[in-house]
């Protein structure tokens, strides 16, 4: 699996699920998982008991993981691309399907 092809840092929407539709940045990505964590989206809600570090307790939100393939990158326009590899000046960089911008630097 080409879990390379969205990175720390990369604006992504969702494109199935009960957050279809919503964009984030991607926080972590775990590419031996195939998933990875986007900003604000897939929050999961924990009771917690109150305990000697957190005294206070009670619900706490986080983001949950999202599988890669429910995530597409977004170009300028804010529309959904493909990611596909291409060699430039000897060096491997990332290119959006739709527009043939340069994702990478």
């Amino acid at each position: 699996m080409s879990a390379a092809k969205i990175k720390k840092g990369d604006r992504v929407i969702v494109l199935s699920g009960k957050d279809k539709g919503k964009t984030g940045t991607v926080a972590q990505s775990m590419p031996k998982d195939g998933k990875v964590v986007v900003e604000g989206v897939n929050v999961a809600t924990r009771h917690v008991k109150p305990t000697q570090a957190d005294p206070q307790g009670g619900l706490k939100r986080q983001e949950a993981p999202l599988h890669i393939s429910k995530v597409a990158h977004v170009t300028a326009d804010g529309k959904p691309t493909r990611v596909r590899f291409e060699v430039k000046d000897g060096k491997k960089v990332r290119v959006a399907v739709k527009s043939g911008e340069t994702i990478d630097g």
